[in-house]
């Protein structure tokens, strides 16, 4: 069968053989539902409760600030529009590079009353800080910025931001989905700071689609989503994918016990990754920024992303033009407008994310791959201009 060299880590990873083992007795033996007062029941509530000791552990959260739901996108919505719920229509914050599922739901929030404000972002992919500061003159209530960028891999200092937001008193979530595993991420030290909410997923760590977790301080109230039986503390009612929680508690575990070795490998990749792409001319996004070490965003000029994706899927390396979820959308991206990128220079955008199992021998081949890639498109253009 044939398997490309896989640089789309940030789009989802490989579930580990150990959270693959824990997960599989869930699905047959230990079927029971956690809500139920038998052995059966009070053995899948058990393998929850270890679950969520191993992803607050993960994150240095205590177990009650942990909540299951069943995707990143979920928890981000689950935190913005069920904080909404409980305060008085205000101001909204969030930075011009936040995924769609915070994007999106601080959208509908801008057309039931609230005044939604975008934090620009400077070259580089950081939030501007002095405009960040005149922004919480509008005093807002809710207050969004991620941790780690999907696409360029550029880090915030959301520690920083949060502590400048606390003169607002607002309430401050990060999305930390392609931090946690990646980079050291400490919510008690955060939550000190001022944050009190962050969303991370187990598919993007080794774990199973379909898990995830909103991390929320405890003395904070929200409406829930989804109403029902009054499940994960009534904030996220529904019977509970056993299987997956404990697939997520395990990865979260596996992952940051592995995250400092994991970050020398793929650090040392991505620069060999770079160096190889400076040489063929490309423009690295972030490039100066503290990024995320597996992730590296660049553009060939006068050649599209889209295209060059799809050529090096046939020749054997997988590679996205960016976010997965937003693969549909034919506009650039929204990141790179956010940073002050033309349109023509987006539309050629390539994101190569690493894993551990990446080598440099694949490195190696996909600059070759790319290169001779890249002078047949060149030369196609030539000949049809």
């Amino acid at each position: 069968m044939f398997a490309p060299a896989y640089f789309d880590h940030n789009a989802t990873t490989p579930v580990e053989p150990a959270v693959l083992e824990a997960m599989l007795p869930y699905f047959s033996v230990q079927f029971g539902n956690a809500s139920s007062r038998h052995e059966y029941g009070r053995a899948a509530r058990r393998a929850i409760d270890e679950a969520r000791g191993k992803v607050a552990a993960a994150v240095g959260a205590q177990a009650n600030e942990v909540i299951f739901t069943s995707g990143g996108s979920e928890a981000n919505n689950l935190f913005l529009k069920g904080a909404a719920a409980c305060l008085r229509p205000g101001a909204l914050l969030v930075s011009g590079l936040e995924h769609p599922c915070v994007l999106r739901p601080a959208e509908q929030l801008a057309r039931h009353g609230w005044t939604l404000h975008r934090a620009p972002i400077d070259a580089t992919g950081r939030v501007d800080a002095t405009a960040f500061a005149e922004l919480l003159r509008e005093r807002p209530k809710l207050v969004s910025v991620m941790l780690a960028n999907n696409e360029t891999g550029v880090v915030q200092d959301v520690e920083a931001l949060a502590s400048a937001a606390r003169s607002a008193q607002a309430w401050f979530h990060t999305d930390a989905v392609q931090a946690v595993g990646k980079l050291p991420v400490d919510f008690r030290r955060l939550n000190a700071a001022g944050v009190h909410a962050l969303t991370l997923s187990g598919h993007k760590l080794g774990g199973p689609k379909g898990a995830a977790a909103l991390i929320l301080d405890k003395r904070l109230e929200l409406e829930s989503l989804i109403a029902g039986g009054g499940h994960e503390r009534g904030l996220r009612s529904g019977t509970e994918n056993v299987a997956a929680i404990v697939g997520l508690g395990v990865a979260c575990a596996l992952a940051v016990e592995r995250q400092a070795a994991y970050a020398r490998h793929v650090a040392v990749l991505r620069q060999r990754l770079e160096s190889g792409l400076l040489g063929l001319g490309a423009t690295v996004f972030g490039l100066v920024a503290v990024r995320l070490p597996n992730t590296v965003y660049f553009a060939l000029p006068e050649l599209d992303g889209e295209t060059l994706v799809g050529q090096l899927d046939r020749a054997g390396y997988a590679v996205a033009s960016g976010a997965a979820c937003s693969s549909a959308n034919p506009e650039p991206s929204h990141v790179l407008r956010a940073m002050g990128v033309s349109p023509e220079l987006a539309r050629a955008a390539v994101r190569a994310s690493l894993g551990a199992a990446s080598t440099a021998e694949e490195v190696d081949g996909f600059l070759s791959a790319l290169n001779s890639t890249a002078v047949r498109l060149r030369r196609l253009t030539a000949m049809s201009a």
